[in-house]
């Protein structure tokens, strides 16, 4: 099977920084995009940004600007850099990535528990 942990979550004033780390392991043969999502609390859950395995990347108009998607394919890790956070970044931010694993010839989707990033004003 496939497991993804993310790391990184936390308190954090407004204004400040963060960065979350998702690592990939298990039966993977293939992992193309990566990509992070979150859900706040009464909300749905929402793109926050995505990676390509060959690094194109597609961001939330809500974060474009103050954050970086990065991924390093050697370490089937993905990361999240997010700068100048503000309280309505609060949310749970769930890892992303869909994968062929080495016993099927279909990509499926997989995600992470989740992390939980908290910005005080």
């Amino acid at each position: 099977q496939v497991q993804l942990v993310e790391s990184g979550g936390g308190l954090v004033q407004a204004g400040g920084s963060l960065r979350l780390d998702c690592v990939a392991s298990g039966s993977i043969f293939k992992i193309n995009s990566m990509g992070w999502y979150r859900q706040a609390p009464g909300k749905q859950r929402e793109l926050v940004a995505t990676i390509t395995s060959v690094g194109n990347k597609i961001y939330a108009d809500s974060v474009k600007g103050r954050s970086t998607i990065s991924r390093d394919n050697a370490k089937n890790t993905v990361y999240l850099q997010m700068n100048s956070l503000k309280p309505e970044d609060t949310a749970v931010y769930y890892c992303n990535a869909n994968i062929y694993t080495v016993i099927s010839g279909v990509p499926r989707t997989f995600w992470g528990q989740g992390t939980q990033v908290t910005v005080s004003s």
